[in-house]
């Protein structure tokens, strides 16, 4: 049997629908029809072959993000049956097929179950999103009631999704943009902090009586992460960044005996190792979704598989107005009934 999928045969080239075999499900496997693809700027720098970082070896099928219905099962798997509705991180990096296929065999490990409160579209557009954020919140700066929260980037893919869980666990949040993301930041519930007409000594001097935020969470690197050095609270701060990639001057934590954390969510697909956690944290996600407390920002825009290129694109330009996932389950697809 075959199926449809966005292949790129050379980096920076133009995704090209082709016929691939179907895979079928080894063991500790999952076989899932895909319904939808999220797409995150991650999968933008893959495709240009930019990303040294989440190398995927040509040709190959793109998409870290997915959503879908489980339509076979391997040896050993007990917890996912056919009909089950799941997401998950599950390739797309490190030689592992990703979402841009109506099939993929994947790690049981990586999946859980779909919040029945998200549409396909919204769960597809969760996981590495909710993944870095709660690994960063969570995991690494051991977030708690009363907790004083920057969050920088809040209108952004991590930043939206990280005001949601902070708030969650009862931390007072706030949360950097400019003033056309005042709006949306301040509808999640964090206190709005416009970068571009407050310096790092006068927010935190407004915010925080010059004392300092408990944890900071960089979602957008380079010179945000030597501010959020400035930002933090003496000797309890944790600065946590997803993108501590340059090369950073640690004099301002250190002389705030602060401590640090870098997060690097694709780890466990490139290198097989924790991936049970991945799908232990996006239970999580679901929990938090189906009561209510989280949800995903959707771009409007409408892609079919067979327009994934174009999906790209959009992305790349940069004004989006949400996560941007493609449709691809016919079924699911834009023009269809009931969609």
């Amino acid at each position: 049997m075959t199926m449809q999928a966005a292949v790129l045969e050379k980096a920076a080239e133009p995704l090209r629908i082709q016929s691939l075999a179907r895979p079928s499900a080894g063991a500790g496997q999952v076989l899932v029809q895909v319904h939808a693809a999220g797409l995150n700027p991650l999968d933008t720098k893959i495709r240009a072959g930019q990303a040294a970082h989440a190398r995927h070896p040509l040709p190959a099928v793109l998409g870290i993000d997915m959503a879908g219905v489980v339509a076979a099962v391997g040896a050993g798997v007990t917890e996912f049956q056919p009909g089950d509705a799941v997401f998950g991180m599950t390739g797309g990096v490190g030689g592992v097929q990703g979402a841009l296929a109506e099939y993929a065999a994947v790690d049981a490990a990586l999946l859980a179950k779909k919040p029945e409160a998200f549409s396909m579209r919204e769960a597809a557009a969760t996981p590495l999103v909710f993944i870095t954020a709660w690994e960063g919140l969570v995991d690494r700066a051991r977030i708690s009631s009363g907790k004083t929260v920057l969050i920088h980037g809040g209108a952004g893919g991590i930043g939206h999704v990280a005001i949601q869980i902070a708030r969650s666990f009862g931390a007072r949040v706030h949360a950097t943009g400019d003033g056309s993301q005042q709006a949306f930041i301040e509808s999640l519930g964090a206190v709005f902090i416009n970068y571009r007409e407050q310096s790092v000594e006068q927010y935190v001097a407004a915010h925080t009586g010059g004392a300092g935020f408990d944890i900071v969470f960089d979602t957008v690197g380079g010179a945000v992460l030597d501010q959020s050095f400035l930002a933090l609270r003496p000797y309890h701060g944790h600065v946590v960044s997803a993108l501590g990639w340059g090369t950073h001057a640690l004099a301002p934590l250190s002389f705030r005996s602060g401590t640090y954390s870098g997060i690097f969510t694709l780890m466990p697909l490139q290198t097989g190792q924790h991936r049970a956690h991945h799908g232990a944290i996006l239970r999580e996600a679901a929990r938090l979704a189906d009561a209510g407390q989280l949800h995903l920002r959707l771009d409007a825009t409408r892609f079919a598989l067979d327009a994934a290129e174009d999906a790209y694109r959009h992305l790349e330009q940069g004004r989006t107005g949400g996560k941007v996932v493609v449709d691809v389950k016919i079924g699911d697809r834009p023009g269809f009934p009931g969609n």
